[in-house]
């Protein structure tokens, strides 16, 4: 009776189009009422007792950050140095945006932030130079989902926080799986682009020069040094994943103010003001999942899943399968920090009770809603690039299916091969 409530509540109210968050806490609430006796203060109480917490602070400023280096001038030097690696192949625009991206999801660890900051000037330059609009927008949405892997990433904060584990360890899991996804797209935007013929347009440079490599390199050297600050720091043990956070907005306004002067006192205002608007809502999110997920704990319902799951098989492949699949669909409606919140401390106990690595499956619980970013009827980098892009959402979801087919074959050979997310924890260790 109480486990329907729940989760009926839960899929009327996302039916009718409800915010996640109010529908997690409505969900909670209605089968709090009618399926127990606890109190429903309870419901507040865990939302706010979960933020109190000095791990999460470091998301907020890690979207400062973000959003500050999209200000600040390091998206246009990290294109040019892109363009320089790749520009000159064949769909040189896309592979070039599939490159930006990657550098600039080790500075934001956010997927819709990679999307906006180089969707923003991609997009309309594909589409100028006469790439159909749909492929450009679904190169750079589903580009932008590497953001939540390749470190630093808020989703890997937020499950380190939840399951008790290392986040410096989920920094370092995410970086081959991370370039693995980005290989994975650029052997897509290849194929696609040989098959409709985007070449290089006339007058740009249709060879690799090194020269360009290193003029490029030399003014990007600035924004470049992000990720070797926070990482190194953090693996130095010089300042914790969150101190590493404040670092980094430190540094993206002295860089973005002092050094390539694009940062203006208005553009800081308005950087903070985007960032406490975006947080203000991902708090909210969290504590209302929090709450969702604590009444799902005290009423065993994690307990009966891991029963069904283990009652399947015993074989961890399988049960990794099926949590694919759950967590493939889960995407499609639930966004990625209540997913996280929600479904963390229901499958950890289970993947580690059959001898999944905890790390291990914090990567592939990411990589999984990472690319619900880019599944309807969410998919929320697919609303950013529409949104940034100016093409229609549906041409963009028809576009998107080679890109998401390929990160589904990077998925699996993330999940079945735990090496690639376990080797660069270990050399740490």
């Amino acid at each position: 009776m109480t486990i329907a409530l729940l989760f009926g509540t839960l899929f009327v109210c996302l039916l009718i189009g409800v915010p996640i968050a109010i529908a997690l806490g409505v969900s909670a609430l209605t089968a709090i009422y009618f399926g127990t006796t606890l109190p429903l203060s309870i419901i507040t109480q865990k939302a706010f007792t979960s933020l109190d917490s000095f791990p999460l602070l470091a998301i907020p400023f890690f979207m400062l950050a973000g959003i500050l280096m999209g200000k600040g001038g390091v998206s246009k030097r990290l294109l040019a140095f892109a363009a320089s690696l790749v520009g000159w192949m064949t769909g040189g625009l896309g592979m070039v945006t599939i490159v930006a991206c990657m550098f600039f999801a080790a500075i934001s660890g956010s997927g819709p932030a990679t999307v906006a900051a180089i969707g923003g000037f991609m997009i309309p330059a594909m589409v100028a130079r006469n790439y159909d609009g749909g492929f450009a927008s679904a190169v750079a949405a589903a580009a932008g989902s590497i953001g939540v892997i390749i470190p630093p990433s808020i989703p890997f904060v937020l499950y380190g926080v939840i399951g008790g584990v290392s986040v410096g360890s989920m920094f370092l899991a995410g970086i081959i799986p991370g370039i693995i996804i980005g290989s994975g797209l650029l052997l897509t935007a290849y194929i696609i682009s040989k098959k409709r013929g985007y070449k290089p347009e006339p007058g740009e440079a249709s060879t690799f020069k090194f020269k360009d490599v290193l003029v490029t390199f030399w003014d990007a050297k600035w924004a470049l040094l992000i990720p070797v600050i926070i990482l190194g720091g953090i693996y130095g043990g010089i300042f914790s994943p969150t101190e590493a956070a404040v670092v980094a907005v430190v540094y993206a306004i002295i860089i973005g103010k002092f050094v390539y002067k694009e940062l203006s006192w208005q553009g800081l205002y308005e950087s903070f003001r985007q960032a406490i608007v975006i947080n203000s809502t991902t708090m909210i999110i969290i504590g209302l999942s929090v709450s969702f997920a604590y009444f799902m704990t005290i009423e065993q319902i994690p307990g009966e899943i891991s029963d069904y799951l283990t009652a399947l098989s015993s074989n961890p492949l399988v049960i990794l399968l099926a949590i694919n699949l759950l967590l493939l669909v889960v995407g499609m409606f639930i966004d990625t920090i209540s997913a996280l919140v929600v479904l963390t401390p229901i499958l950890l106990p289970i993947v580690v009770s059959v001898g999944v690595d905890p790390v291990h499956f914090g990567v592939i619980l990411v990589a999984n809603l990472a690319i619900g970013f880019v599944t309807p009827p969410l998919g929320v980098n697919l609303f950013v690039a529409s949104s940034v892009g100016g093409v229609r959402f549906e041409k963009i979801a028809f576009a998107v299916i080679p890109f998401l087919l390929s990160m589904i074959v990077c998925l699996l050979i993330i999940t079945f091969i735990p090496a690639l997310s376990l080797w660069l924890p270990g050399l740490y260790e």
